[in-house]
């Protein structure tokens, strides 16, 4: 991920938060706020300018991985994993 994607990233990840999305807020003692599912497909669609075309959860205990499978117009395929407690992009 280049600079300018990740302050890209950065400033959507804050705007979430600002509006009320609940994207990575831990301010309350105890109580996790975990990117959805809808909000990392959004998030790579954006990012990527690309349409997921599959989207499966992976868990490993109580951590969780959206791997999300891309096609972009020029036919390009590949994959990326998102990080749901923290919206960080792989």
């Amino acid at each position: 991920m280049n600079g300018h994607r990740a302050a890209l990233l950065i400033l959507w990840l804050t705007a979430s938060v600002a509006a009320g999305a609940g994207v990575a807020d831990n301010s309350h003692a105890g109580a996790t706020h975990e990117v959805t599912m809808d909000q990392a497909v959004k998030l790579v669609e954006r990012q990527y300018r690309a349409r997921v075309v599959k989207a499966e959860t992976q868990k490993s205990g109580p951590h969780t991985t959206y791997v999300l499978k891309l096609l972009n117009d020029s036919g390009k395929v590949w994959t990326v994993h998102v990080d749901a407690a923290s919206g960080a992009v792989h």
